[in-house]
């Protein structure tokens, strides 16, 4: 999981003894209404929950290898001046409540999904999480007529491999080069990265620009060329003693040796990473998530103008994150600035739990933004 990464200094890194490291709109007069109008939404969000969930276990017993369903303008850094860019609030996203919106709904009257540069999304989890986090998003994109594919990274998931033996961003994230060298020819995806999982699309973007319609990083490491993951939330101000509290250095190798991998103290994962989730959902990932790899997040990623630069790139911040704060965020937009920011209000770090109907309205808004016309 990325987020907890902004507290790691080089020095800890030498360590050789393993330690831990809103605003409700205006009420109606008729308050029964109101009441029934919120029960109505709590038993729709828990019948998209379970139909969802239960969909992606009968897969997951039908298929060998995960949930594999088949198997830009380009804003070069150009200063530290601050930029203005085109930021939009997800709609309806301001209550508490994160309202059922019926995926028909989202797309204009005049704009089928057939005619879109691609209706396939292919979204990559952030560290320690697994394609199980997408449930949701997963369930509701399919519902309005896209394809969905969901990737285990290496050691994550249900993929097979021990966490401690990867040594690579390459090797983490191999599942996903290996998805997008299938692809076939003419045929391009829009990737979506969640924490983490922003720097490996930022790989893949640079592998394979020509297979990525537009890549849509979700509170997600939002890299320039020549920067680690590490290095990026080491720029973060001041230490974050939850953060320091839900580390735990693995070491596989042995305490002389640097650490393999790190895992996290599911006793604060809800105020860490799910702060506004479900509780169904956090007791999902407090069984679910696996150790996050160490030697990705040291690795420096090499991106160019002509590959990374030619991907159409739109990024959706969180607003109330504890994992990756909001100033975090806007300091990568910042650095690194993408077409266009989206905002999900009342969200924490993992908006496929706590908002995947707003998720799920921004991705579908991001699928038909058009190309702006070629001068």
């Amino acid at each position: 999981m990325g987020g907890i990464l902004s507290c790691f200094s080089h020095e800890e890194e030498k360590n050789k003894s393993s330690k831990r490291f809103s605003d409700p709109r205006p009420g109606t007069s008729n308050r029964w209404n109101k009441i029934k109008s919120s029960r109505k939404e709590r038993l729709e969000e828990s019948l998209i929950q379970e139909q969802a969930l239960a969909a992606i276990l009968l897969q997951h017993h039908q298929q060998n290898g995960g949930f594999d369903r088949s198997t830009s303008l380009h804003y070069p850094v150009t200063g530290s001046k601050k930029q203005n860019f085109p930021r939009s609030s997800s709609s309806r996203a301001r209550s508490l409540t994160d309202t059922l919106l019926q995926p028909q709904q989202l797309l204009n009257q005049d704009l089928k999904v057939g005619d879109l540069e691609t209706n396939h999304f292919v979204l990559v989890h952030g560290g320690g999480f697994g394609a199980w986090c997408w449930y949701k998003t997963i369930a509701l994109l399919e519902e309005g007529g896209f394809k969905v594919d969901a990737i285990d990274l290496t050691g994550s998931g249900i993929h097979s491999f021990d966490t401690n033996n990867i040594t690579s961003l390459s090797q983490y994230v191999k599942p996903l080069s290996d998805f997008l060298e299938k692809l076939g020819d003419g045929k391009k995806v829009i990737l979506v990265g969640h924490d983490f999982g922003g720097a490996c699309i930022s790989y893949a973007m640079e592998e394979y620009p020509f297979k990525v319609a537009k890549a849509v990083f979700v509170s997600a490491a939002m890299l320039t060329s020549g920067q680690s993951t590490l290095d990026m939330f080491s720029q973060q101000a001041g230490p974050i003693d939850l953060m320091r509290q839900a580390q735990i250095f693995l070491y596989a190798n042995g305490n002389d040796n640097p650490p393999t991998a790190i895992d996290l103290d599911k006793s604060l994962l809800r105020d860490l990473i799910f702060n506004q989730s479900p509780a169904k959902d956090v007791a999902l990932a407090s069984v679910s998530m696996r150790p996050i790899p160490f030697a990705p997040v040291l690795e420096k990623l090499s991106l160019s103008d002509k590959n990374y630069g030619s991907v159409r790139r739109f990024y959706i911040e969180t607003s109330e994150d504890n994992a990756l704060p909001l100033p975090l965020q806007q300091s990568m937009i910042n650095s690194n600035p993408p077409e266009r920011v989206f905002i999900l209000k009342g969200s924490d770090h993992s908006p496929f739990f706590s908002k995947p109907q707003a998720l799920h309205k921004l991705l579908v808004e991001i699928s038909k933004i058009p190309s702006s016309p070629v001068q």
